[in-house]
C-alpha cells in the first residue's frame, strides 16, 4: 500500500476582498500515510483519559462559575455533580490503567509514572468524594478554588514527558512553496476501541487554522489566520483500519484507485457526497463589549467579519468605541453542507467571527476572534419556542492567548426545504433609513427595550496626565450609552479646581429589560484646546450597570428585611455577642413587637448580675485592686494591645463557629431520621461542654481588666467599607493601545487619570411618593442631599503605629525604616527618627498636614530604608484617597470610640460631641429625632435606645449627660431604616505596602489611621500621644541561699566516693554576656550546698508588653545600636566545677518573671512537678509580688530525653525600680553594701593537698573508722599474746627454779 500524502493542486475561488476558498464541494480528497513506530500507544491512551477527565471537569467548573455570576439557584448542586463525575472518572482511570501494568516494551519511567498517576488519581477520587459531602451553599466558593487545583494537577499529569509517535503536520503549498501549516498532536487523533482512550479529535470533522511557519507565526503578526480547514483525521493500527470512516457524515460514496482484482481494500482516493443540504445562516450581530484598544487614543473603530463555509460578510464600522452596538443581521444565502440532515442538526459546522479595527491608512488591525455554533432548524421543524427564535448569548473573544472582550450575538442555521425560501421566517426590511440597507436584529431576538433615565453625577477629575506633552487645562467628560449621551460642564481651570460646576445631568435611553444584556456605559474625557480642537485624554467603559440600577423599594419586603436584621442583632446581644457593651447593655425596642421585650429583660438581667458581682468584689476589698487598673497607668497602647487580644479572640471564635456549623450541616446530611436522632444525642454532650467552656471564658473576661478598646482591622478600611463608594465612585481613565503578549503594558501604565462621580439608572416614570417627598430637589434627581464640591480646607492627622514583616533592604537581611508622608505638595520626612535594623518597627508617630480638597486628596504613606551612603531606598508605600473617605456616609473623618470620656487615655477626640454628630446625621437623613427622654432613653424614628446618663470628670464628680445615649445610637446607626449605615469606629487599619518596581508583591504591612477635621469647624484637641512606650529601669536581686539533693558527679581521688563541687550560674534571657556565678562549694558529699550569694541584674522593662528591652550593637562594624524586645526570663543553672577539665552541667530552671510557680517552703516539698507543663500550680509574677523566696527544682534531660530532677535551689528574688535600688544599694556576691553572711559550710570543703592531715582524717576516719578500731584492738590482742608468749619461758624458769 502506497502513501498518498498530498491532495491534487486546485485553483482557489474568490470569497471576498480578503480571502479565497478551495472548491472542495461534493468531492472530498483523501490522503493517507502508512508508517511504522514502536507500539507505545499506552502512554498516549493514559494521557487521553486524563485529558478527557480534565475537559469534563473544566466544563463543569465553568457552568458553576456562570451560575454564581448570573445568580442562578443551587450552584452547589451542580458542583456536587461535578465532583461525583470526577471521582467516578478517576476510579475508572485506575481500573483501565491497571490492566496494562505488565506490558512489555515499557521503560522504567513509564512504570514509575503510571504508578504516580494512579496514586494521584486515586487520591483525587477519594478527595472529590469526601469534598462532595462538604459542599454547602456558604462553602461553594471555597470549594471551587480547591477543585480548580484538581484541574491544574490533572493538566500537569496529562502532559506525557516521553515522545512516542510524532505529531501530524498539515502544510498548505502553493507553487511548491510552503505557505502555512498546522500541527496536530498525534494523541488527539489516536484511535482505540475503548472510548475513553480515543483522542478527542479522532474520527471527527474538525476545524483547523493554519498559521505562518517560523518566527513570523508568533506574536500579533501570527494571529491572523492563513487558512481555515475542515478536516477529518484518524490514526490507528493497520489492523483497525476498517473503522477509519466510521465518524464521517453519512451520504458518501468511496472512489478508489483501480489496482487490479481483489485490491479494493485500499483507502479511497476521494469521497463523493451524494447528499447535500441547503441552508440559510442568519448571524444576529447585536453588540460587543470591552474590546481591545487598538488605537493610541485608547479606543478602536471596530467591525466584525463573519465566516461560514465558503462565504464571509462584514458588519458596519462604528467609530471610536470599545463597546459597539452594531444591531445588524447578516444573512448567508444558499449555504451548501454535505451529509445527512440529522447529523447537521446535532453537530453543525462552526462559525468564525473576527473583530477588526478599521484604519484610515493601511489594512485593518486584528482585534480578536471567537467561534460559535449555530442553532439548526431543519425544514420539517417548526420555528417556535423553546429553541426559536434563538437567544442572544455572550461569546468570549480571544486575542492570542488572552481574552479581549465579549460578543453578544445569536446564530441560526435554517434549512431551505423543497418550497424554497418562502418557508423561512420573514425578515423585516431595514427600519433605519439613515443606516442604509442594513438589516437590524429582528424583534424576537433583539432584547425587549424599556425607557430608562440615566442620571450622572459629575464630581471631578483627578491626576490627569499630559496629552501630547501638553498639560490638560480645560477638560470635559462625555458620557455615552446605547447611542445616547450627555456632556459635563467644562472645567475652566483644571489646576485651580478640578471639580465640575454642574453636578447632576441626565439623559433618557432605551435599554434591554434583561440586566445581563445592558450595554456598557462609556466615559470619555476630552480636553478643549485652542481653535476649537478636542483631544481625547482617556476613557473608561463601565461594563456592568447592575450596581447603579435603582429599583423603587417594595415596601412589604423591605420591612421584613429590617425586622430580620434586627432580630439577628438582638440574638447577638442576648448571647453576649459582639454587640454587648461593658457599660450596661444597649436595648433597642421596636415598639410594636413583643418578643424583643423578652430579650430586653434577659439582657438587663445580665447587666445587673455583672454589677452585683462587682459589688461583691468591692466588699472583699483587696481583690478588686488587682482587677481595676490604675487609670494613670493606662495609655493608648493599653487600649491597642487589649484590642489586638480581642481581634485574636474573635478569629478563634469564628473558626470555632465555622467548625460547629460544618458539624451541624454534616448531621443534616446524615441519612435516616433514626441515625439523626442518635447522632444528636451523642453530639449534645460535647455541645454542653462547649457552652460551659464559653461561660468560663466569659467569666474570665469579666474578671479581666475593663479597658476600653478600639477596632483593629487586619485589612484596609477600603476593603471593609466597599472602597467608600457608597455614593461617590472612582473610575480609572485609560489611554493607549493595550500591549500584546510580548509587550508588557500593564493596566496601571495605561491609567491616565481618574473620574470621580456616580450614576443612577432607573425606569421612568418614578413612583410619585419619591418625587413628592419633602425637600426633593428635581435638579439633583436621585442624588439628594449630596454635599457641595467646592474646595475645602481640611486638617489631616496621620497616625502611623507600626510596620510588620517589612522586606529586607540591607545586605544583613534587615532594614533601617523611617516614614515619609506626601499629600499634594507637602512632604514630611521623618528621616532622623529612623529605627535601626528592624523589620517590625514601632513608629508611634502622628503627623498634621493642612490640605485643600479636591486638589490635594491622595495621601501617600511610604516607608523608606535609611542608608549611610547613597540615596535611601523605598521599601513600600500605600495610597489613600482621602476625598472619598471624607465625603463617605460611613463618616470616615474621625472614628467613633467605644465609650465617651472627657479625660484619661480614652478621651473623646472628635471636636463634635456624640449628641452633635447624632443631630447632624438625623438632619441629613431627614429622620425624626433624636428625642432624649427620662431614665436614660433616646428615641430615633421608631427605635428606643437606653444607656447610662452620668459621666465622671477629672475630679471624680458625676455630671448628667446625654452623650452616652447618643453614642449608643451611633454604634447602632446601621439599624436605622433608610438612612442608616455602619459608622466607622475608632480603629487601626492594616495596609499593605507596595513598591512600583515590584508590582503585586506585598513588601510589608503598615498599621495606621487617619483623622480629618474641616478647618471651618472648631479646632480639634491635640493629637493623641502614641509614641512608643519608654521602658522602665528595674534591678532584679537574686540571692542563692542553698542547694540540696544536687546529683553527685565526681569520684573522690583517694576513696572513689561520689561528690560534687557545686556552684550556681544565673542570667536574664538576652543578657547572656552578663552571666553571674556563685563561689564553689567544694566536695559536697550529700548534694547540699551553702552559698549566701547575691546576683544583681539591672534591666529595662516594658510593663505593658511584658518584655525586656535590650539595645546593643550587632557587631563592631555596626553604626548604631539595635533594639530587641525579649520575654523576661531568669535562668539559673547548677554546675560541677572541675580543675583540669571543663565544668559539668548538672541542671537548670528557667523562670518566666511574669508567671512562674510559687517556690516550695521546704526542700522536701519541692518536686519536679513544679515545672511540669500539665500540672496546674499557683503562679506568681515578680512584677506584682516584688519579693519571693522558696525552693525550686533543677531539671535536666536524661539519655531517654525525659526530664529528671537533678537538684533543688533555695533562692530569693527581689525586684526594685532603679530609684529604689539607688536608695538601698546592695553588693554583688557577699560584698558591701548590705553584705550577706559567710555560709556555714562543713569542713569537707577544703583542698586535700593544702591540709593533708585533715584530708586523711576526713577521707579515712569517716569511712574506715570501725575497721581501724577493729584493727587496733586486734593489734593490741596480738601484742598481749606476743608479750605473753615472750615472757612465759622466763616466768616458767623462775617458777621451776623457785627464784
Amino acid at each position: 500500500m502506497q502513501s498518498v500524502s498530498s491532495t491534487p493542486s486546485m485553483k482557489p475561488f474568490i470569497t471576498d476582498r480578503n480571502y479565497f476558498h478551495l472548491p472542495y464541494f461534493d468531492k472530498k480528497p483523501c490522503i493517507y500515510i502508512k508508517s511504522w513506530w514502536q507500539d507505545q500507544r499506552r502512554r498516549l491512551y493514559n494521557a487521553n483519559i486524563m485529558d478527557k477527565i480534565a475537559d469534563k471537569l473544566e466544563e463543569g467548573l465553568n457552568d458553576v462559575h456562570e451560575m454564581i455570576k448570573t445568580e442562578k439557584p443551587y450552584p452547589e448542586r451542580r458542583l456536587r455533580g461535578v465532583l461525583e463525575e470526577l471521582s467516578s472518572s478517576c476510579f475508572r482511570f485506575v481500573t483501565l490503567a491497571n490492566k496494562d501494568q505488565n506490558q512489555n516494551g515499557r521503560t522504567r519511567l513509564d512504570r514509575e509514572r503510571l504508578k504516580s498517576c494512579m496514586r494521584e488519581l486515586e487520591n483525587m477520587g477519594t478527595q472529590a468524594k469526601t469534598m462532595r459531602s462538604q459542599v454547602k451553599k456558604n462553602t461553594v466558593k471555597d470549594k471551587l478554588k480547591l477543585v480548580q487545583n484538581f484541574l491544574h494537577k490533572l493538566r500537569f499529569l496529562a502532559d506525557e514527558p516521553q515522545h512516542s509517535i510524532p505529531d501530524v503536520f498539515i502544510w498548505m503549498l502553493s507553487n511548491n512553496k510552503r505557505i502555512a501549516y498546522a500541527r496536530i498532536p498525534s494523541k488527539d487523533i489516536l484511535y482505540s476501541i475503548v472510548d475513553e482512550e480515543t483522542g478527542k479529535d479522532c474520527g471527527k470533522v474538525k476545524c483547523v487554522f493554519l498559521k505562518l511557519p517560523g518566527k513570523r507565526g508568533f506574536g500579533p503578526a501570527g494571529w491572523t489566520v492563513q487558512a481555515k480547514m475542515e478536516v477529518y483525521m484518524w490514526l490507528g493500527l493497520n489492523k483497525q483500519r476498517k473503522d477509519f470512516l466510521c465518524g464521517l457524515p453519512c451520504g458518501f460514496e468511496e472512489i478508489k484507485a483501480v489496482k487490479g482484482p481483489g485490491l479494493q481494500c485500499f483507502p479511497p482516493i476521494s469521497l463523493s457526497y451524494t447528499k447535500k443540504q441547503v441552508f440559510q445562516l442568519r448571524a444576529h450581530m447585536y453588540q460587543a463589549r470591552s474590546l481591545f484598544a487598538a488605537d493610541s487614543s485608547g479606543l478602536s473603530d471596530p467591525f466584525a467579519r463573519v465566516f461560514f463555509n465558503t462565504q464571509s460578510q462584514c458588519t458596519e464600522v462604528l467609530n471610536e468605541t470599545l463597546c459597539p452596538t452594531w444591531d445588524q443581521l447578516l444573512v448567508f444565502d444558499n449555504v451548501e453542507l454535505y451529509g445527512e440532515a440529522n447529523e447537521m442538526r446535532d453537530d453543525p459546522p462552526i462559525i468564525v467571527i473576527e473583530i477588526y479595527d478599521q484604519d484610515t491608512v493601511g489594512k485593518a488591525d486584528f482585534m480578536g476572534r471567537t467561534f460559535a455554533k449555530p442553532v439548526v432548524k431543519m425544514a420539517d421543524e417548526r420555528y417556535c419556542p423553546p429553541r426559536f427564535p434563538p437567544q442572544l448569548e455572550y461569546y468570549q473573544i480571544y486575542r492570542g492567548n488572552s481574552t479581549a472582550g465579549d460578543l453578544l450575538a445569536a446564530f441560526e442555521l435554517l434549512q431551505i426545504g423543497p418550497a424554497g425560501k418562502s418557508d423561512l421566517p420573514a425578515i423585516d426590511g431595514p427600519t433605519d433609513m439613515e443606516r442604509g440597507p442594513i438589516l437590524p436584529v429582528p424583534m424576537g431576538i433583539r432584547p425587549v427595550l424599556s425607557k430608562y433615565r440615566v442620571e450622572i453625577l459629575f464630581w471631578g477629575l483627578r491626576d490627569l496626565k499630559r496629552v501630547n506633552l501638553a498639560q490638560v487645562d480645560r477638560p470635559r467628560v462625555d458620557i455615552e450609552c446605547a447611542g445616547k449621551g450627555v456632556q459635563s460642564a467644562l472645567i475652566q481651570n483644571y489646576k485651580k479646581n478640578p471639580n465640575f460646576s454642574t453636578l447632576v445631568k441626565w439623559f433618557e435611553v432605551d435599554l434591554p429589560e434583561n440586566e445581563l444584556l445592558h450595554p456598557p456605559l462609556n466615559i470619555r474625557v476630552v480636553d478643549c484646546r485652542a481653535f476649537g480642537r478636542y483631544t481625547l485624554v482617556g476613557s473608561h467603559a463601565v461594563s456592568s450597570l447592575r450596581k447603579f440600577i435603582y429599583r423603587p423599594p417594595d415596601k412589604k419586603s423591605q420591612q421584613w428585611n429590617t425586622a430580620a436584621k434586627l432580630m439577628n442583632g438582638y440574638m447577638a446581644m442576648a448571647n453576649g455577642g459582639p454587640y454587648s457593651r461593658p457599660t450596661g447593655e444597649i436595648v433597642v425596642n421596636m415598639e410594636p413587637e413583643v418578643p424583643i421585650k423578652k430579650m430586653e429583660t434577659m439582657v438587663k438581667l445580665e447587666a445587673n448580675e455583672e454589677e452585683k458581682e462587682k459589688k461583691k468584689k468591692k466588699k472583699k476589698g483587696e481583690e478588686i485592686e488587682e482587677e481595676e487598673p490604675d487609670e494613670s497607668m493606662l495609655d493608648w497602647w493599653s487600649k491597642y494591645f487589649a484590642s489586638i487580644e480581642t481581634l485574636k479572640e474573635q478569629l478563634r471564635q469564628q473558626e470555632a463557629a465555622a467548625a460547629e456549623a460544618e458539624e451541624k450541616e454534616e448531621m443534616e446530611i446524615a441519612e435516616g431520621s433514626k441515625a439523626q436522632v442518635k447522632n444528636k444525642e451523642k453530639v449534645k454532650v460535647p455541645k454542653e461542654d462547649k457552652k460551659k467552656k464559653l461561660q468560663a471564658e466569659q467569666a474570665e473576661k469579666k474578671n479581666k481588666q475593663k479597658i476600653d478598646e478600639l477596632k483593629v482591622f487586619n485589612k484596609e478600611l477600603e476593603t471593609e467599607f466597599d472602597n467608600f463608594e457608597d455614593w461617590l465612585h472612582t473610575f480609572n481613565l485609560l489611554r493607549g493601545k493595550i500591549g500584546d503578549d510580548d509587550d508588557t503594558v500593564s493596566e496601571e501604565e495605561r491609567i491616565v487619570g481618574r473620574f470621580k462621580g456616580s450614576m443612577c439608572v432607573y425606569k421612568v416614570p418614578l413612583p410619585e411618593d419619591i418625587t413628592k417627598e419633602a425637600g426633593y430637589d428635581p435638579n439633583f434627581g436621585m442624588f439628594q442631599g449630596i454635599p457641595s464640591n467646592d474646595p475645602m480646607n481640611v486638617l489631616v492627622r496621620v497616625y502611623v503605629v507600626r510596620a510588620t514583616d517589612l522586606h529586607p533592604a540591607d545586605i544583613n537581611g534587615k532594614a533601617d525604616p523611617y516614614v515619609v508622608i506626601k499629600l499634594g505638595k507637602t512632604e514630611i520626612k521623618d528621616k532622623e527618627n529612623y529605627i535601626s535594623k528592624q523589620l517590625n518597627p514601632v513608629f508611634g508617630k502622628s503627623f498634621d498636614i493642612e490640605a485643600t480638597f479636591p486638589m490635594e486628596s491622595m495621601l501617600t504613606v511610604a516607608v523608606y530604608d535609611w542608608d549611610l551612603v547613597g540615596t535611601d531606598d523605598l521599601i513600600g508605600e500605600t495610597k489613600i484617597d482621602l476625598e472619598n473617605r471624607y465625603y463617605s456616609k460611613h463618616r470616615a473623618t474621625c472614628g467613633i470610640s467605644q465609650t465617651y470620656a472627657i479625660h484619661g487615655y480614652n478621651m473623646w477626640r472628635d471636636p463634635m460631641k456624640p449628641t452633635q454628630i447624632l443631630s447632624k446625621l438625623c438632619k441629613e437623613g431627614k429622620i425624626d429625632g433624636p428625642h432624649f427622654g427620662p431614665g436614660g432613653r433616646v428615641k430615633v424614628m421608631n427605635r428606643v435606645f437606653t444607656g447610662p446618663t452620668e459621666i465622671e470628670d477629672e475630679n471624680g464628680q458625676k455630671k448628667q449627660t446625654d452623650e452616652h445615649l447618643a453614642l449608643s445610637v451611633l454604634h447602632h446607626w446601621e439599624e436605622i431604616p433608610r438612612a442608616g449605615c455602619r459608622l466607622i469606629p475608632e480603629h487601626v487599619e492594616t495596609r499593605p505596602l507596595l513598591n512600583p518596581d515590584k508590582p503585586g508583591i506585598e513588601q510589608g504591612r503598615l498599621e495606621m489611621w487617619v483623622d480629618m477635621f474641616p478647618m471651618d469647624m472648631p479646632a480639634p484637641g491635640p493629637a493623641i500621644d502614641i509614641s512608643p512606650r519608654k521602658p522602665k529601669s528595674f534591678e532584679l536581686r537574686v540571692i542563692i541561699w542553698n542547694t540540696d539533693e544536687v546529683i553527685l558527679e565526681d569520684d573522690a581521688f583517694m576513696t572513689g566516693e561520689k561528690m560534687s563541687d557545686i556552684y550556681v550560674k544565673g542570667w536574664l534571657k538576652g543578657q547572656q554576656e552578663d552571666k553571674q556565678d556563685t563561689d564553689v562549694h567544694y566536695h559536697s558529699l550529700t548534694g547540699e550546698g551553702n552559698f549566701n550569694w547575691r546576683f544583681l541584674f539591672p534591666f529595662d522593662y516594658l510593663v505593658a508588653e511584658e518584655k525586656i528591652v535590650i539595645s546593643k550593637k550587632e557587631s563592631m562594624f555596626s553604626w548604631d545600636e539595635t533594639e530587641y524586645k525579649i520575654p523576661a526570663r531568669l535562668t539559673l543553672q547548677v554546675w560541677d566545677a572541675d580543675h583540669f577539665s571543663a565544668d559539668d552541667f548538672l541542671g537548670a530552671i528557667e523562670l518566666d518573671l511574669n508567671r512562674f510557680p510559687r517556690g516550695a517552703k521546704t526542700a522536701k516539698q519541692c518536686s519536679i512537678d513544679m515545672v511540669a507543663p500539665e500540672v496546674d500550680l499557683p503562679m506568681v509574677s515578680i512584677f506584682k509580688q516584688k519579693r519571693v523566696k522558696g525552693w525550686w527544682p533543677f531539671v535536666a534531660r536524661n539519655e531517654n530525653d525525659e526530664m529528671e530532677l537533678t537538684g533543688k535551689v533555695e533562692a530569693e528574688l527581689h525586684l526594685l525600680t532603679a530609684e529604689e535600688a539607688e536608695k538601698s544599694p546592695a553588693g554583688l556576691g557577699r560584698n558591701e553594701p548590705d553584705p550577706l553572711e559567710k555560709p556555714n559550710r562543713p569542713d569537707t570543703s577544703f583542698i586535700w593537698f593544702l591540709n593533708p592531715l585533715k584530708s586523711i582524717r576526713y577521707f579515712i576516719w569517716h569511712t574506715y573508722r570501725w575497721l581501724i578500731l577493729k584493727i587496733l584492738i586486734l593489734i593490741l590482742l596480738l601484742l598481749m599474746v606476743g608479750l605473753f608468749l615472750y615472757s612465759l619461758p622466763g616466768y616458767l624458769v623462775k617458777k621451776i627454779l623457785g627464784a
